[in-house]
C-alpha cells in the first residue's frame, strides 16, 4: 500500500529530463577527430615536454611546446576577431628536493573567452602540457606523452576552436597547465592566481588522458569514461563537517554536483556514451590537476578514459619480453578522444550559458510531511524560474524534478525531508540551467 501511495505521489512530479538545445548538437557536430590527431602528433614531436626540459630550443622541450600551444590559441583568436585573451600565467617554484631538482618557472598557457554578462564567473577546461618517462626526474630522454597528456591538451585546443565561434554569458578559459608530473605545480599556481583575483569558478574540467581505449589487461572500451570527483570541498570548515552528521550532504559538495551535471549532459546529448561517476578525488592514491583547485574550495573534476594502459604510462620507450612500453602515438584512439572532447565542449557551453545559482539556500521540514525551501530573492531579470531536484539518499543522480516560477520560497508537498536529498537550480530566459545548489543551512 505504501509503495502504491508513493507511486501516485511521485506521478505529480516529473522524472528528471533536461531540455535539449539545438546549439549543443551543433557544437557536437563540429568537434573534429582529425584536428585532435594533428595536435597530438605535433605535441608528441617535441621529444620531451618534461617540466625541467629545454626551454630555448625551437623544436624540443617544454619551452617549444608551450610556445606552440600559445601560437595555436592565438591563431584561433585571430579567426574570431581576437575573441580570446591569450597569455602565459607564470609561477616560480623553488627546488623541493624531490621532483623539482632546481628552481624553475612553471608557465601555464591561458586562452580566456570573456563572458558577455558575468565576466568574473569562470568555467575552465584544462589539459597538461608536460610529460615524463619511468624516472620522474629524467628530463632528457624521449617522452612523447601522446596520451598522457597530449590527448587532453589537444582536446582543450579543439574545444577552443569550436566554442570560440559562439558568445557566452560566463567566461570560458582553455588552459594548458605545466608541472603536473612534478607535483601539480601549474594547477597550484593558477588556483592561487584565481583566488588572489577573486574569480568565481563555476567548475574546472581537468582532462588527463582521454585517448586510450585498451587496458593493460586487454579489455577494450570506447563507449564509457570516468568522472572523478571529491565528495565535499577539501577546505570545508569544522562547522560544516559537524552539521553533516545531522543533516546529510556527505556526497553533495560542489565538485560532486559538477560531476552530476556532466553526467546528465552526457546522457542527454551523447546517449551512446556512458559516463561513470567515480566517488573519489582521483585514481586510488594518485592525483591530477583539479586537486589544487579543490584544495581551495573550487569545484573541479577529472575527466578521463575508463581503461588505463600502464605499459604506455610513465614508461621509458622500450620492448621487454615482447611487450612494447612507452606513451607513443600508436596508443591513442583519436575517435575516442573526440568523444571526450565533445563531452567537455557541451559542458563548457551549457555552463557558459548558465545563470548564477540561487544563493543563501536553506531547507526546512523537520517533523513535517513536506519539505520547504527558502533562498535569497533574486533581482536578476535574466532568471525566470527555478527547478527543484531530489533523489533517494542512495541514488548517485537526481531522480525527480519540479519546475517553479520565480520566487524565493517553496513548499514541496508530501515529499518528506528525511527520505531524500535536494538541490535547486536557476533557469534563465533561454532555458539554460545552473548547476544544482545543495542547501547550505536549515530553517524551521
Amino acid at each position: 500500500m505504501r509503495l502504491f501511495f508513493l507511486s501516485i505521489l511521485l506521478s505529480f512530479y516529473s522524472f528528471t529530463q533536461t531540455t535539449q538545445h539545438d546549439e549543443i548538437f551543433d557544437i557536437i557536430s563540429k568537434i573534429d577527430a582529425e584536428n585532435i590527431k594533428k595536435d597530438i602528433i605535433t605535441l608528441s614531436s617535441f621529444g620531451t615536454r618534461h617540466t625541467l626540459s629545454d626551454t630555448l630550443s625551437h623544436s624540443r622541450g617544454i619551452g617549444a611546446a608551450r610556445r606552440w600551444i600559445k601560437k595555436e590559441f592565438e591563431s584561433i583568436s585571430n579567426k574570431c576577431a581576437n575573441c580570446l585573451d591569450v597569455k602565459y600565467q607564470k609561477n616560480y617554484f623553488q627546488a623541493d628536493g624531490r621532483r623539482l631538482t632546481r628552481n624553475v618557472w612553471i608557465n601555464n598557457v591561458m586562452a580566456i573567452q570573456w563572458g558577455q554578462k558575468y565576466p568574473n564567473r569562470f568555467v575552465i577546461m584544462s589539459g597538461d602540457i608536460d610529460s615524463r618517462v619511468s624516472d620522474p626526474n629524467d628530463f632528457k630522454s624521449d617522452s612523447p606523452g601522446a596520451n598522457d597528456n597530449a590527448s587532453g591538451m589537444a582536446g582543450t585546443i579543439e574545444a577552443a576552436r569550436v566554442l570560440s565561434k559562439y558568445k557566452f554569458d560566463n567566461t570560458i578559459m582553455y588552459v594548458g597547465l605545466s608541472g603536473e608530473e612534478q607535483g601539480l605545480f601549474g594547477g597550484k599556481g593558477l588556483a592561487e592566481y584565481a583566488k588572489e583575483n577573486n574569480w568565481e569558478i563555476i567548475g574546472v574540467l581537468n582532462n588527463d588522458m582521454i585517448g586510450n581505449i585498451e587496458g593493460t589487461n586487454g579489455v577494450i572500451d570506447n563507449k564509457s569514461f570516468r568522472i572523478f570527483s571529491e565528495p565535499v570541498p577539501g577546505n570545508e570548515s569544522e562547522g560544516s563537517r559537524s552539521s553533516r552528521r545531522f543533516f546529510g550532504g556527505e556526497i553533495d559538495g560542489n565538485s560532486r554536483q559538477l560531476a552530476r551535471f556532466i553526467h546528465n549532459a552526457t546522457k542527454t546529448y551523447i546517449p551512446d556514451l556512458k559516463p561513470n561517476l567515480i566517488y573519489r578525488l582521483d585514481r586510488f592514491g594518485r592525483g591530477g590537476h583539479h586537486r589544487p583547485f579543490n584544495d581551495l574550495g573550487y569545484a573541479g573534476v577529472r575527466i578521463m578514459e575508463s581503461n588505463e594502459n600502464y605499459n604506455r604510462q610513465h614508461q621509458d620507450i622500450r620492448v621487454e619480453n615482447g611487450i612494447k612500453y612507452g606513451d607513443v602515438i600508436e596508443g591513442v584512439n583519436f575517435d575516442y578522444a573526440k568523444k571526450l572532447t565533445q563531452v567537455n565542449a557541451i559542458c563548457l557551453a551549457l555552463l557558459g550559458w548558465s545563470p548564477p545559482p540561487p544563493t543563501g539556500l536553506r531547507i526546512g521540514g523537520i517533523v513535517e510531511p513536506s519539505t520547504k525551501f527558502i533562498w535569497n530573492k533574486d533581482e536578476n531579470d535574466d532568471i525566470v524560474g527555478y527547478k527543484i531536484y531530489w533523489r533517494e539518499t542512495t541514488s548517485p543522480v537526481w531522480q525527480y524534478e519540479k519546475k517553479i516560477d520565480k520566487k524565493n520560497f517553496y513548499v514541496l508537498k508530501d515529499v518528506i525531508i528525511d527520505n531524500y536529498l535536494f538541490g535547486i537550480s536557476s533557469i534563465n530566459n533561454n532555458g539554460f540551467e545552473s548547476i544544482q545548489k545543495f542547501p547550505s543551512g536549515i530553517f524551521r
